[in-house]
């Protein structure tokens, strides 16, 4: 019984040395990210018919606080649209979710929901609004 006993407190001081939990906060996300954005797009609420290709390179820059800005270039169905930007707001829950709100600017509005990453080194996300079928992908600079 005390070598079990023994074999269980060793493997319980391996997995809390060596696994790392992160709390998030709207302060996990304080800089620069290079975003990637690609799906299909219907500019029609309700959508009515098919929607189209869309993709997106871009830097998003959060502030810790709570505010956003995206900066991208644009292509909806092959149209290029250059030196785009939206600023909004951004929420981040304490398992590291939250969602982005985009409320001013060239495409805005629109949301997305978002999943974060070791500790903020990189976001997962996917368009919120009907109509869209888009995730993407940010990386810390």
């Amino acid at each position: 019984m005390k070598q079990i006993l023994s074999m269980l407190f060793a493997l319980a001081v391996v997995v809390t040395t060596t696994s790392t939990v992160y709390a998030c906060t709207n302060a996990t996300l304080n800089t620069k990210y290079a975003l990637t954005d690609t799906g299909f797009f219907s500019p029609h609420r309700p959508v009515i018919g098919p929607e189209s290709p869309v993709a997106a390179v871009g830097v998003v820059t959060f502030d810790g606080n709570g505010n956003a800005s995206f900066n991208f270039t644009l292509s909806l169905n092959g149209a290029i649209f250059t030196s785009q930007s939206d600023t909004g707001t951004y929420t981040v829950n304490s398992d590291c979710t939250g969602s982005i709100s985009f409320t001013t600017g060239d495409f805005a509005p629109f949301n997305f929901n978002i999943v974060i990453i070791g500790g903020g080194t990189e976001i997962f996300g996917i368009f919120a609004d009907s109509g869209n079928t888009q995730t993407f992908d940010a990386k810390k600079q």
